[in-house]
């Protein structure tokens, strides 16, 4: 059974990580916990003020001494009553905290059951206190791999996408009320329609909309990152190029071809975006069975990625059988990534290289670097923000997900057909106002005006227990 389809029971739970600290924190949460409270502690508390007081067992004997906070509904995170107990970090006195709320709900809160993870968030999602896209910056902000991404998160908390979201959605109820009241009166429409600029008021909402997507184009990247995959033949320095972008020795580097076996994995920042860099093993024929495990690897991320950096080495520059291996990895790699990755060709070892060799582009993008000095490594790092889409500084950006993109695509869709509808000949008020709802549906999805219970349990499902 999902937390949404229990939402009715109170809950308890360890809100805070795994393991020592300083402080724990346990938290209750249901409808009509005074009782309970009086159960467990032995008397009353003053609402929103600390009290420092023992927490007895069963016995009446401390557990520990700490700090109880009292939040009667509806002035809580999740819109019920919550009970808050502070105490010391241990993962012993925590369980013992959380055991002893269990067993001092016995007849006075019989349905008491441990928190599924998300529950707390998605409590507050049900009572109204925020919405969907507000529940979902909760974990992007626990989950936040960079600083910008981590603001981003903070903005869409406080509901700076969600207010994005509400002021096309006030504009798209304007138009189809506008709309639908010509169903009314038919004899009118067009002449009502035309009078009310109904063209106009269409193709605003579709630029504003426009406008609301670039920006969750920029605030998804914030939040998911790009996987980059560094390709090549053995020996042009892909673990190198990993390791200048990472800072630090993640891959092992030695002067052998075919020393990288499988994928290493590196999280880097940008500007604050994430990129999630994969250095692979060199792509050529081997007879080796564990290297070719390595390069059907190689392979089977690029086919995942979202930008490539195919390597080449500039000391072998006038090589005619490296240039001629090259040029069909090249073939190959346009078969194998995806349509939407970004090929780049980085020339590396300038620092080596004859002074009469060039960087040439084999696709679109070139860089020359030296991944042992460093140079070159900042327009690399330009190239990849621009292969990744990033065109806007973190400040004033939310972070999106996957899901926000392609609602607030779908909702283009419905407009753009709506528009085809507006301009024909003969309008067909109904199918032009069956668009409108449509869009406004797909709208409603990203707050959770318009969302089904498995979506609910999917999302709050990611969540860590007590949150």
């Amino acid at each position: 059974m999902t937390p949404f389809a229990r939402h009715g029971d109170p809950i308890v739970a360890i809100a805070t990580a795994p393991g020592r600290g300083a402080v724990g924190i346990v938290r209750v949460s249901g409808a009509g916990l005074a009782p309970f409270v009086q159960a467990l502690l032995g008397r009353a508390l003053r609402p929103r003020e600390a009290h420092y007081l023992p927490f007895p067992d069963a016995r009446g004997e401390a557990i520990d001494h700490g700090l109880a906070l009292w939040f009667p509904a509806p002035h809580s995170y999740t819109g019920e009553d919550v009970l808050e107990l502070q105490a010391h970090g241990g993962p012993v006195v925590l369980q013992l905290l959380l055991a002893r709320c269990l067993g001092a709900a016995q007849g006075v809160l019989p349905r008491l059951r441990p928190a599924e993870p998300g529950e707390f968030t998605e409590r507050a999602f049900l009572n109204d206190k925020i919405d969907l896209a507000q529940a979902e910056a909760v974990a992007d902000l626990i989950d936040a791999s960079t600083e910008a991404a981590a603001r981003g998160a903070a903005r869409s908390l406080s509901g700076a996408f969600s207010g994005e979201v509400h002021a096309l959605r006030d504009a798209l109820v304007r138009l189809r009320t506008l709309v639908e009241a010509t169903l009314d009166f038919p004899e009118e429409e067009i002449d009502f329609l035309r009078k009310a600029d109904a063209r106009g008021q269409l193709s605003e909402l579709q630029q504003s909309v426009a406008a609301v997507l670039r920006q969750a184009r920029q605030g998804a990247l914030l939040r998911e990152g790009i996987n980059v995959v560094i390709a090549g033949q053995p020996n042009a320095g892909k673990s190198s190029l990993l390791n200048a972008l990472a800072g630090a020795e993640r891959a092992i580097v030695t002067p052998i071809a075919g020393t990288t076996r499988d994928t290493v994995r590196e999280s880097i920042q940008i500007d604050g975006v994430p990129l999630h860099v994969i250095d692979t093993a060199g792509l050529r024929a081997s007879d080796d069975a564990v290297e070719r495990i390595g390069i059907a690897r190689a392979w089977e991320q690029i086919e995942r990625a979202d930008a490539v950096l195919f390597l080449h080495d500039l000391t072998r520059a006038h090589d005619g059988d490296y240039l001629r291996a090259d040029a069909a990895l090249a073939r190959e790699l346009g078969e194998k990534a995806p349509a939407r990755a970004v090929v780049i060709d980085v020339w590396n070892k300038a620092d080596a290289a004859p002074a009469d060799a060039a960087a040439r582009p084999v696709g679109g993008t070139s860089v020359a670097l030296s991944a042992l000095t460093g140079t070159g490594l900042a327009a690399l790092r330009g190239a990849l923000l621009r292969a990744a889409g990033w065109q806007a500084t973190p400040e004033g950006l939310y972070v999106a997900r996957a899901r926000h993109l392609e609602a607030l695509r779908a909702v283009a869709a419905h407009l753009d057909a709506a528009q085809a509808l507006l301009d024909g000949d003969a309008p067909a008020l109904d199918l032009l106002a069956e668009e409108l709802r449509l869009a406004h549906h797909a709208l409603g999805a990203i707050t959770g005006e318009f969302t089904a219970d498995d979506l609910l349990g999917t999302i709050f499902a990611q969540f860590c227990i007590g949150k």
